[in-house]
């Protein structure tokens, strides 16, 4: 078949509903990441929290999102995922507009009577109610709304959307942070997020439940089975808290590597602007990556993108500059190719007819976790290595290194059931 037929035909292996909640997971990662590649820096300069803390709750703004994904996946297959993209983009207007406001006049008298670290805990858990919904949603769309024989190229196609999202939003942090206040970056990140609020409500329609259509609404009592059937399968479980590592070691980019850079390397270094290395790598090479790792099995790619990943700060170790920032970003970023799209596809196999939304909200589990558990151990490892800055990166190649071991005997000793 000639090339252009081809691609053709793979086209028309997705449905409307999959290129509009992949358009709008541009946006929404945009906004998230604007935030998030700024966040440790406001709230340690704009706001005055010391360090360990700026990256405690940074972690708790990152981590929020992912662990109340689980319940939004299974509440997205209960009431439909327009309603919940809908709802979790209006969310999102709300709360980022709130971040940006936690200093505000108007919050004066709020943090009069509430002390600052309560107040900003509470309105950094807002994002999460909303990107609990979008997540499963999107990923969930993807499972239903393409065919089986394309969905692994519909989950790259999802993972480029996601990095391309993640490559503007720290661009657009650091051209505003720039020529506007701190305060900016949240107001655009809340007007993107509330363009997508429209955009679904005209133009999505809700994917068929599964490959044949006609598939009954899921009831609240279905909902209730399919989160149970998850709990109980504890070898999933232990996978994703094993996995849980990878995430603590990747997410460090977010919640020290900038505090990091300002105390250690250059006070004036446009972090949200280093940032962009993992997600901008990630778009030029996934395509060639997956290529050269598509005849690796999902679950030794995933082992063996967590190895990569965790060795990338070595590079700091090394050489403590922005270059090898830069460096060890982009390493991270191969680490992050070879896994993610397989973690996502192995998991969506592992899910029955009906049950996707519910199990790809478990999916985000790790990533909550490793964001919660990473602000808190990335925040103490800032104090405690203060005077010896080269171990906090040895310490957390250390962490990624005896993730990949427990994934390696994992896989040889257990393996996920499916229900």
């Amino acid at each position: 078949m000639p090339l252009p037929m081809k691609i053709a035909e793979t086209l028309r292996g997705f449905e409307r509903p999959f290129w509009v909640a992949n358009l709008t997971e541009i946006f929404e990662r945009l906004s998230y990441y604007a935030v998030f590649s700024t966040l440790a820096l406001y709230l340690n300069q704009t706001l005055g929290f010391p360090s360990s803390q700026a990256a405690a709750l940074s972690g708790l703004f990152g981590g929020a999102v992912w662990v109340m994904a689980i319940f939004g996946g299974a509440l997205a297959d209960r009431v439909g995922f327009r309603r919940a993209l809908s709802t979790a983009y209006f969310i999102l207007t709300l709360a980022y507009f709130m971040v940006g406001s936690i200093g505000a006049p108007w919050l004066a008298p709020v943090r009069a009577v509430v002390p600052l670290g309560l107040l900003a805990g509470i309105i950094l858990f807002l994002p999460a109610l909303g990107v609990a919904l979008v997540k499963p949603s999107v990923v969930g769309t993807t499972a239903r709304a393409s065919r089986e024989d394309v969905r692994s190229i519909g989950y790259s196609i999802y993972y480029t959307m996601v990095n391309i999202g993640s490559t503007l939003g720290p661009f657009l942090a650091g051209y505003l942070h720039a020529v506007l206040p701190a305060q900016g970056v949240f107001t655009i990140a809340a007007a993107s997020v509330l363009l997508m609020f429209f955009v679904v409500l005209i133009f999505f329609r809700e994917p068929r439940t599964d490959a044949h259509a006609g598939a009954p609404n899921v009831t609240l009592l279905q909902t209730a089975r399919n989160f149970l059937t998850v709990v109980l399968n504890w070898r999933f479980l232990l996978f994703l808290l094993i996995f849980s590592g990878y995430w603590i070691v990747y997410w460090q980019q977010y919640l020290i590597l900038p505090l990091y850079l300002h105390d250690h390397v250059d006070p004036n270094a446009n972090t949200a602007m280093i940032l962009i290395t993992d997600p901008l790598i990630v778009i030029t090479l996934t395509v060639a990556v997956n290529a050269l790792t598509r005849r690796i099995p999902s679950f030794p790619a995933l082992t063996l993108g967590t190895l990569i990943t965790s060795i990338s700060w070595l590079a700091l170790v090394l050489k403590p500059s922005v270059p090898m920032a830069v460096v060890a970003l982009a390493v991270l970023a191969i680490g992050e190719i070879v896994q993610s799209p397989r973690y996502y596809e192995y998991i969506s196999r592992l899910a029955p007819p009906g049950q996707q939304g519910t199990y790809m909200g478990f999916a985000f589990l790790p990533i909550g976790i490793g964001s919660l558990v990473g602000g808190v151990y990335g925040g103490s490892l800032l104090s405690h290595f203060a005077h010896q800055p080269s171990m906090i990166w040895m310490t957390v190649v250390g962490t990624g290194v005896l993730t990949t071991l427990l994934l390696f005997l994992y896989d040889r000793i257990l393996k996920p059931a499916r229900t």
